[in-house]
C-alpha cells in the first residue's frame, strides 16, 4: 500500500508540475499577439452535429480541412461570379436564398456557379431547412472532396449556434501559470514568479467568501473583446497549498466557493518587495497589461513578509468597479488640488488676504504632481 500511495503521490505531483511546465510557454503572452488557431471540420461536425441535427452529404474525405475563422459567409455573390471575397476558411451557409437561386439556373449556369465558389477550396458547405441540394452541387462537392452537409434548422438559427459553437472551438487561447478568483464579481487573474503566494492569496479570498475559478494553471480563451479562464478539468476545484499539499476547495468550504469559468478583468502581478523599482503611489496611470490583443487593467503589488496581499486584491476589486461607475479618487483628489491652487493663484493677483481656514495655503504650487509628492511625504 506505501508504494501504490508513494505512486499515486508521485503522478499527482507530476500533474502539476507538467501543467506548470505546459504554461511556462506563455511567459511571453506580455507582447505575443492573439494567434487564430483552427479545427478540422471533422472536429467541427462532431461538435456540433447534435445540436444542428447535421447529415454529411457528400466530400467526406476532406473532413481534414481546416477551419481558421470564427465567423461564417452567405455566398450569394460568389454563386452569382463575384468570387473576389469568398474566404475559404469559412463555413458557407446556403440557405433558402442560395438555393432558390441555384435552383432557377440552367445546368451549365449552374455548373459554372457552382464550380467558381468550390474553386475557392472552401472548407465545408452547410444547407439549412433541410432544403434538397442540387445534383450538380453534390456532384461538385464529391468531386473536390468538399464537405457538404444540411441542417434543418432554419438559416437564422442555424448561423446563431454556429457562432456560438465556433467562437468556442477556433477562438484564441493560450495557458498561463497563475491564479483566477471571483472577486465581488470582478475576475482577478493572479500572476507571479513560482512560489510567491499566489496560491496563499487565492486561498485568503477564498476564506473572504470568494470564489475560487483555477490555481496554478488558467487556461484562457479569447471571445469578441472578452477574456474567459478556467481550471484544466484534471484540476479543476483544487488547490496547491506549499506544506499543506492539494486541497479540495469545494469539499472544504461547499460548492458556491468554486465557479467553472470567469471572464478576466483585472491583472494583479505580485511582485517581490525589492524587485520593484517604483510602487504605485497614487494610481493616476492605468497600467494595462496585454492578453492575446485584449488590454487588462493590470496592478503591480510588492510582496513582502506582513503584507495583506489578499486585502489588497480585494480593495483592488472593489476599486475596479468604482472606477467603472466613474468614481476615480486620484483624480478627484487631483482636481481639488487643481482647484485650491487655482485659488490661491487668484488670490494673490489680486492682492487679497488669503484664509488657510477656506484655501489651504500648500507648501508648493509648481504642479499637481509635486503637490501629490508633498502629501505622500506628509503621511510618511
Amino acid at each position: 500500500m506505501t508504494f501504490i500511495r508513494v505512486s499515486i503521490d508521485g503522478a499527482a505531483a507530476g500533474l502539476y508540475e507538467g501543467y506548470r511546465h505546459a504554461s511556462a510557454g506563455c511567459k511571453g503572452y506580455k507582447s505575443r499577439r492573439a494567434q487564430m488557431p483552427h479545427v478540422t471540420v471533422r472536429k467541427f461536425l462532431a461538435h456540433v452535429q447534435a445540436a444542428l441535427g447535421l447529415e454529411l452529404l457528400a466530400g467526406e474525405p476532406g473532413l481534414d480541412r481546416p477551419i481558421a475563422s470564427t465567423q461564417i459567409q452567405k455566398p450569394g455573390l460568389a454563386l452569382a461570379g463575384f468570387t473576389q471575397f469568398v474566404r475559404p476558411d469559412r463555413v458557407q451557409v446556403l440557405g433558402q436564398t442560395e438555393i432558390s437561386y441555384l435552383g432557377s439556373l440552367a445546368p451549365a449556369e449552374l455548373t459554372r456557379a457552382v464550380d467558381g465558389l468550390l474553386e475557392r477550396d472552401v472548407c465545408c458547405c452547410v444547407i439549412t431547412k433541410g432544403l434538397p441540394a442540387p445534383d450538380i452541387l453534390v456532384a461538385a462537392c464529391t468531386r473536390t472532396s468538399t464537405p457538404l452537409m444540411r441542417t434543418g434548422v432554419t438559416s437564422s438559427v442555424c448561423i446563431r449556434r454556429l457562432l456560438t459553437y465556433l467562437d468556442d472551438l477556433v477562438s484564441p487561447r493560450c495557458t498561463l501559470h497563475g491564479g483566477l478568483v471571483d472577486v465581488n464579481g470582478v475576475g482577478v487573474l493572479i500572476v507571479g514568479a513560482s512560489g510567491i503566494g499566489k496560491s496563499e492569496c487565492a486561498l485568503d479570498l477564498v476564506l473572504r467568501k470568494h470564489r475560487l475559478v483555477a490555481d496554478d494553471v488558467v487556461e484562457i480563451r479569447r471571445r469578441g473583446e472578452d477574456l474567459v479562464g478556467q481550471a484544466p478539468p484534471t484540476i479543476r476545484g483544487l488547490i496547491e497549498v506549499r506544506g499543506i499539499g492539494i486541497l479540495n476547495v469545494a469539499e472544504l468550504y461547499g460548492v458556491t466557493a468554486t465557479r467553472d469559468h470567469k471572464r478576466i478583468e483585472l491583472h494583479a502581478e505580485l511582485v517581490d518587495w525589492h524587485q520593484l523599482v517604483v510602487p504605485d503611489r497614487m494610481g493616476l496611470d492605468e497600467r494595462t497589461q496585454d492578453i492575446l490583443g485584449v488590454a487588462v487593467r493590470s496592478h503591480k503589488i510588492p510582496v513582502k513578509p506582513g503584507r495583506n496581499v489578499a486585502g489588497l486584491i480585494e480593495v483592488a476589486a472593489r476599486d475596479f468597479l468604482l472606477r467603472r461607475l466613474g468614481r476615480n479618487a486620484p483624480l478627484a483628489l487631483t482636481e481639488r488640488i487643481r482647484r485650491q491652487l487655482e485659488a490661491v493663484e487668484t488670490a494673490c493677483e489680486s492682492n487679497d488676504k488669503v484664509s488657510t481656514g477656506d484655501v489651504p495655503i500648500l507648501r508648493t504650487l509648481a504642479n499637481p504632481s509635486e503637490v501629490h509628492d508633498h502629501i505622500e511625504d506628509e503621511v510618511e
